[in-house]
């Protein structure tokens, strides 16, 4: 199992869950120290084996080839991918740099297609396994606060449903995970407080795992955030325009 950008919230506790079920897990991250640190707490967690792989995934040569790395690392075949990276700079009261538009489409789309295509390829060679890629409920439709991350994130949406039609033929099964508001650094950096919207890390990625399990198409996660997400698509854009949020 390839886990990419497993020293995310995310990453790391998805990581974790399959560690406990004896997985030989390949595990990237751009920084290498905590990295280290990752795979180490993986082994302790029972991992079969553990091999990790510094990336920088807007580094798009090294992002195309880490799918190849991984397989060669791991010495056959991969049964899966989780694409788990990403950023969100602040965004609410301000207009974003040049560099950094660039920098959130970077991170969360043009990367993670870079690396899901390589997948794809990977995984359509042995008809089987499946792909896994983090995108957000913030796709769904253009918020004020953040609607540079969340037309990201929606690219990613629309790029996974388009490769999951390709590969179900294949036997490859395609998981577009959209969680909400998680409590990880990437959040905490954003300066949203503990709610009762903010759900653990852990409990998103026990959902996550389940629904590979379950070779499911989309995730919400927390369960509520389909629901909220229904009336939020479903407001006029004449109210919608005059919120806040």
């Amino acid at each position: 199992m390839l886990v990419v950008g497993a020293t995310s919230g995310i990453g790391e506790a998805v990581a974790r869950i399959l560690a406990g079920r004896g997985w030989l897990l390949v595990v990237t991250g751009r920084d290498s120290g905590r990295l280290a640190q990752v795979a180490e707490g993986l082994r302790a967690h029972g991992a079969s084996r553990v091999v990790s792989l510094p990336l920088d995934a807007t580094e798009f040569g090294d992002a195309f080839e880490i799918v190849t790395k991984a397989a060669a690392s791991a010495g056959g075949p991969l049964d899966g991918v989780i694409v788990c990276h990403g950023w969100s700079p602040p965004e609410k009261d301000r207009l974003l740099s040049a560099e950094e538009t660039r920098g959130v489409i970077d991170a969360n789309f043009t990367s993670a297609a870079i690396i899901l295509s390589a997948a794809a390829a990977h995984l359509e060679q042995r008809s089987g396994g499946f792909l896994c890629a983090i995108s957000s409920v913030a796709g769904d439709r253009g918020r004020p606060g953040n609607f540079t991350y969340g037309s990201a994130k929606a690219g990613l949406t629309a790029y996974c449903s388009g490769l999951r039609a390709r590969l179900h033929r294949k036997g490859v099964a395609v998981l577009t995970v959209k969680p909400g508001y998680v409590d990880t650094p990437m959040l905490r950096a954003l300066g949203v407080g503990r709610s009762w919207l903010v759900a653990d890390a852990d409990r998103v990625a026990l959902d996550i795992v389940r629904a590979i399990d379950r070779r499911r198409d989309v995730l919400y996660t927390p369960w509520f955030w389909r629901w909220i997400l229904l009336v939020v698509r479903l407001l006029p854009e004449a109210i919608f325009k005059r919120l806040r949020t």
